[in-house]
């Protein structure tokens, strides 16, 4: 092989490996039309029963200095309860759903390397026996042995560079959405062991209830029988007994659906040792928001990272589509030995080379080139679309959150003094009642509002602290286990 041959080919492969030209465009900027700051003032702090964010006290000033805290609180420092954490550290292990988009991002990965290993040539060794002949040809042997290149695309135009860079992309994406993952599967188990503590509480109010309901009438029947009440007020008190029994049994199947669904994200039977037994106010938290926190927090969500990496990859096939205008060069080369007899195959002056390179020049596709340029710039489009609307769609989330957070605040207070004025009200109407001053319907009634009160209470508590979980979600929170 000739020094210029040699030298030519060394050539060829580094502006190959280099890639000299790419012809992607300028990636588009993203017009999400969402304002600066939020349309709501910074409430959480001054929230009345707003818990710390976490016990340390360096991390609790961390989430109110930094704009972007937030997103770096680890949810072991976010969630208060050790059962809790407890179940979601054996979810993050265990969770199919999770362990799916974890082999997804190591799917991406190697596919990235397939196209990435496209541009650098592929070395191969090899041994060929070339026997000829014929009726009137003598039979000769040809052998050979050695290294070559085969069909190896010299990347002019960055065509192979960007399809290389358009399968980085996606798996940056791949690693985003299971990251993504990783924040629903945690909200999901804080709101479904919350909502587990919740139904346990309304459990127990309505098993507290049934007891005093049968208490009561067991004592009206008693009256009954002497001529005290008449049938209407036995009838009367009979049905707070069986609503408070339907209750009961309602509950019930809620708490066994609860933990059934508790059971399917942990990925393992829960110990019932780590069940919740009532809803506490311990169990999640969020300190207040910096007064100055901008709506460009949005851009470390996972889900806007991962539309924002779709975009860039379908920003890279346009690259692509338009560089197979253009044309292609492929390069086989062989470098080894060559001998008619196999004991002589490496012997001195047998070295023997071959260089084909061939070119390629699109001259008519049927429409088929500008095709799949039209298609590459659609796709960009809609990825743009989808980058600006997951946007959107995370500005809705944590404005809604904030929303929220002030009037579950305000509603809790109200249902607490709701309750406390039900519960007198019930002591009242009672001893008016023992006392022969007020019919037995005021008292049911009174006994209905107290019921109801108690009802609207828990249920109020748990929106409220789902509402933190979904705040300290869509900021951005939860793929740390501690804080940065």
């Amino acid at each position: 092989m000739s020094k210029f041959s040699i030298h030519a080919l060394a050539l060829a492969i580094a502006v190959a490996t280099t890639g000299c030209l790419s012809l992607a465009p300028k990636l588009p900027e993203q017009q999400a039309a969402i304002p600066a700051q939020w349309p709501l003032p910074p409430t959480t702090q001054s929230f009345v029963g707003a818990q710390p964010l976490t016990s340390d006290p360096a991390a609790a000033s961390a989430a109110t200095d930094s704009s972007v805290a937030v997103a770096d609180i680890g949810w072991r420092d976010f969630f208060a309860d050790q059962n809790l954490e407890n179940l979601i550290g054996r979810a993050l292990d265990n969770n199919r759903d999770l362990r799916v988009a974890v082999l997804n991002v190591e799917k991406a990965r190697a596919q990235y390397r397939i196209q990435r290993a496209d541009r650098v040539p592929a070395l191969g060794a090899s041994a060929q026996l070339d026997r000829r002949g014929g009726d009137n040809v003598p039979v000769t042997d040809q052998y050979t042995a050695g290294i070559g290149i085969t069909n190896f695309e010299l990347d002019l135009f960055g065509r192979v560079r960007s399809l290389s860079q358009s399968a980085l992309q996606r798996y940056f994406a791949e690693e985003e959405a299971r990251r993504s993952a990783q924040l629903s599967l945690i909200a999901e188990v804080a709101n479904a062991y919350l909502t587990l503590a919740a139904d346990r509480e309304l459990l127990s109010v309505s098993e507290a209830t049934l007891k005093n309901q049968q208490a009561a009438y067991d004592l009206t029947e008693k009256r009954r029988e002497l001529g005290a009440v008449s049938g209407l007020e036995l009838s009367q008190a009979r049905t707070q007994v069986e609503q408070a029994r339907a209750d009961s049994a309602r509950y019930a199947g809620q708490v066994a659906q609860d933990i059934n669904a508790l059971n399917l994200l942990v990925g393992e039977t829960v110990d019932p040792a780590l069940l919740p037994q009532k809803l506490t106010d311990g169990v999640t938290g969020l300190a207040g928001l910096p007064s100055g926190l901008p709506s460009e927090v949005l851009l470390r969500r996972p889900d806007v990272l991962q539309a924002e990496h779709t975009l860039r990859a379908q920003n890279a096939n346009i690259g692509a589509a338009r560089a197979a205008f253009f044309p292609s060069i492929n390069l086989t080369g062989f470098l080894g030995s060559a001998s008619n007899e196999l004991s002589g195959l490496f012997d001195s002056n047998t070295r023997a080379w071959t260089v084909n390179p061939v070119i390629n020049l699109p001259i008519f596709q049927g429409g088929k080139l500008r095709a799949n340029l039209a298609s590459a710039k659609a796709d960009q489009q809609i990825a743009l679309a989808q980058y600006e609307k997951a946007i959107q769609s995370g500005f809705r989330d944590v404005a809604d959150a904030l929303a929220l957070t002030k009037t579950l605040a305000e509603q809790r207070q109200a249902q607490e003094a709701l309750v406390e004025a039900a519960s007198r009200a019930d002591q009242l109407s009672t001893a008016r009642y023992k006392a022969g001053r007020d019919s037995y319907l005021n008292q049911l009634d009174a006994q209905r509002t107290l019921y109801g009160a108690q009802q609207g209470l828990v249920t109020t508590r748990l929106s409220e602290q789902a509402n933190r979980v979904t705040l300290y979600k869509v900021l951005g929170g939860g793929w740390n286990e501690r804080s940065q």
